[in-house]
């Protein structure tokens, strides 16, 4: 089920949310038939990562050499990533779409489960999968409760075109107030990112084009020469959600409705990514093995295997938040201590890396 209309699914416009994938996820989206249906060009290597604290000239350097591998990962505008995924499905005569629909109510029993949509039409199932945000309405409606960290900041996302060559590096500036990620694009072109206070909602949205790429390129200290905005500003709140539970009775929670991320660390997509394959994976086992695809062990499977790996990930994103938005003179010396570690001690280094990049996944 899906609230929007077909068209916006078969065309959907740009968001301004341009997603850096995994090795994992790329392969996942491979096996999926969804990777070859993004145009190449389309597909931006991410070759190197920097990771910068207050105005400090040192940075946190990652490099797909010392990762072994041609790219840390690819960063690909989201909308393509909808149309892909939408383009391959309808490729499949046991995949019904029903679009311009809402849920309007669930019942469910050790048995069987039944839902009702808002076009009266009423489906039985043996498995119901949610995926509806990490506000999920289904979520609450079934008394699952979450917990939520409001960061009280907003992420506002654009292009830009810059006179100078950007050679592939991502880059993640931890400046004090905001924080600016400016991500390789394809030519010279970037994604840009910026996080701020609420408060700054309307002041970064509205002001003028011309003032805004002078801000950005002052605060990226020129690096890339001068910045044009080249596209619409979008803004998102930046609130992280970690539902308490992932699954109930012939019922699944999947996607940010199971784990919403904070976007600093890039870890969002990809591990919704990974938790909808684990419950793919145990579906299909349990298909083979002719077991009810709704049965609480293989639900429960699916559960632990999900927690197991995003918790900790939702945990450390968390603190890196925390910690590269405090402002006071401790958190601001313990910034500068962890980046010089993290840069210095390899098998830490190491770690971080195999996060990144999820070669071994």
């Amino acid at each position: 089920m899906e609230k929007l209309n077909e068209n916006i699914l078969a065309d959907p416009e740009y968001d301004g949310r341009d997603i850096a994938l995994t090795h994992f996820s790329v392969k996942l989206l491979k096996e999926a038939g969804v990777w070859g249906r993004i145009p190449n060009i389309s597909k931006s290597p991410i070759k190197e990562a920097r990771v910068l604290n207050g105005y400090s000239p040192y940075f946190l350097h990652f490099d797909h050499r010392k990762a072994g591998c041609d790219e840390l990962g690819y960063l690909i505008s989201n909308h393509l990533i909808r149309k892909a995924y939408y383009d391959e499905i309808k490729n499949f005569s046991n995949i019904e779409l029903i679009t311009d629909t809402t849920v309007t109510s669930i019942n469910r029993n050790p048995e069987a489960a039944t839902i009702t949509l808002s076009n009266g039409k009423i489906i039985e199932t043996r498995l119901i999968i949610a995926a509806d945000s990490r506000f999920s309405e289904t979520r609450r409606g079934e008394g699952i409760s979450a917990r939520t960290l409001d960061f009280g900041q907003i992420c506002v996302v654009c292009r830009m075109q810059h006179e100078e060559p950007h050679f592939d590096i991502a880059y993640e500036c931890f400046y004090y107030g905001r924080t600016l990620a400016v991500l390789p694009l394809t030519e010279n072109q970037s994604s840009i990112v910026i996080t701020a206070p609420s408060n700054q909602h309307n002041k970064i949205l509205n002001i003028a084009e011309n003032k805004f790429n002078k801000e950005v390129s002052a605060q990226f200290k020129f690096r890339l020469g001068n910045m044009k905005l080249i596209s619409k500003r979008f803004a998102y709140p930046l609130i992280a959600v970690y539902a308490n539970r992932f699954v109930s009775t012939r019922f699944a929670l999947i996607g940010d409705a199971a784990v919403g991320m904070h976007p600093v660390t890039a870890h969002g997509f990809n591990l919704g990514l990974k938790g909808q394959n684990a419950l793919a994976k145990e579906i299909k086992n349990a298909l083979e093995k002719k077991i009810d695809i709704g049965y609480p062990s293989v639900l429960t499977n699916y559960q632990s295997i999900h927690r197991r790996v995003s918790y900790p990930l939702y945990l450390a994103t968390n603190g890196i938040v925390c910690l590269y938005t405090n402002e006071t003179s401790k958190a601001r010396f313990l910034r500068k201590i962890i980046l010089k570690l993290a840069n210095n001690i390899w098998p830490v280094k190491r770690v971080i890396l195999n996060k990144l990049t999820a070669i071994e996944d």
